[in-house]
């Protein structure tokens, strides 16, 4: 027995007041979960997760698998956008926002670990776990189940209030908390995240391909050569990709500053040459990177990136103006 009855406004309050930009509550229904497990598996029969073993965790598609006596998921949003923009020179690197200050991990989880703790002590039989893309947990599913945002046709989880540029995370407890409401999808007709994509790795609006996706082979594929179908089209990008985030008119009218100090820019990541990245040594990656998400990209791996971009048609993103309209109301 729970010593005490803890309220849904209570739980979003706390969260608020760690920080968090973001918080929704969502109820394990498995009868509501049956299509996206659905979906899921589609996903995967295509092969859609190349080298991406962790996706066919069967826990990811059962979330009482990965906490028995889970009740509710509390989701978060934290907001990392910055000001900052790229130089548009073609001898500049370019790396994904995301990566632009601080490992995201870190400031999510002393956050969500905060959360958490308040709730253990709130009373005795009271359970919680905490993620933050470290779980097998399908994050964006959840996300929008709680309210926060709608998965958009690139895979992103759009926010009304900031774009697709947020951090998930959430706390699985056993505590029984009325759910919001799912978030509405309202990419409406717009197409600019397909259109842009230089590889076509939207295969079709809210599927998308990592054999084909740039931020895939720059973040996660450990081979020595990038694919041929790849190399010729990365545009300058070396660490993760942009590009459907930057064309989505979600993030080109609402975007808002961060108030997230972690996540302001280190000065290095904004303008780096494709040269200097090409030859970095070992020594250079290791002091540049520190306490950064970007350390997922070994020193070898981000010269092979620079060099593939040197030896191939590197450019910028062509501004073409897509036509399309979105549902730019907010929830009701």
């Amino acid at each position: 027995m729970l010593v005490k009855q803890i309220s849904s406004n209570q739980i979003k309050q706390k969260a608020l007041e760690l920080g968090f930009h973001k918080v929704g509550i969502a109820t394990v229904d498995d009868a509501a979960m049956l299509v996206e497990v659905q979906r899921l598996q589609a996903w995967l029969a295509l092969g859609y997760q190349a080298d991406m073993a962790w996706m066919a965790n069967q826990k990811r598609q059962n979330i009482n698998s990965v906490m028995p006596s889970v009740r509710s998921l509390i989701c978060v949003a934290l907001n990392y956008y910055t000001p900052h923009q790229r130089p548009q020179g073609r001898e500049y690197a370019k790396i994904s926002r995301y990566g632009w200050g601080r490992d995201y991990h870190k400031v999510l989880h002393k956050k969500l670990k905060a959360l958490t703790n308040w709730l253990l002590e709130l009373g005795a039989g009271i359970e919680a776990h905490y993620y933050a893309d470290t779980g097998p947990v399908q994050d964006k599913v959840w996300a929008q189940k709680a309210g926060i945002g709608w998965i958009a046709k690139n895979g992103n989880v759009i926010t009304t209030e900031y774009g697709s540029w947020v951090f998930l995370g959430e706390v699985l407890t056993n505590l029984d908390l009325k759910p919001d409401r799912p978030h509405t999808q309202h990419c409406g007709s717009c197409t600019r995240c397909l259109d842009a994509c230089p590889t076509s790795a939207i295969t079709q609006p809210f599927v998308v391909d990592a054999n084909r996706c740039i931020a895939y082979h720059t973040i996660e594929n450990r081979d020595q050569k990038l694919p041929d179908a790849i190399a010729p089209h990365l545009q300058g990008w070396v660490a993760g990709c942009d590009i459907c985030q930057d064309v989505c008119p979600w993030n080109q009218r609402f975007a808002r500053v961060t108030d997230v100090p972690e996540f302001q820019a280190y000065a290095d990541n904004i303008a780096p040459t494709l040269t200097e990245l090409a030859e970095i040594s070992d020594q250079e990656w290791d002091q540049r990177f520190t306490a950064s998400a970007l350390r997922r990209i070994k020193p070898d791996m981000l010269r092979r990136n620079a060099r593939a971009n040197l030896e191939g048609a590197a450019g910028v993103v062509e501004t073409k103006d897509y036509s399309c309209q979105v549902e730019m109301h907010p929830e009701q």
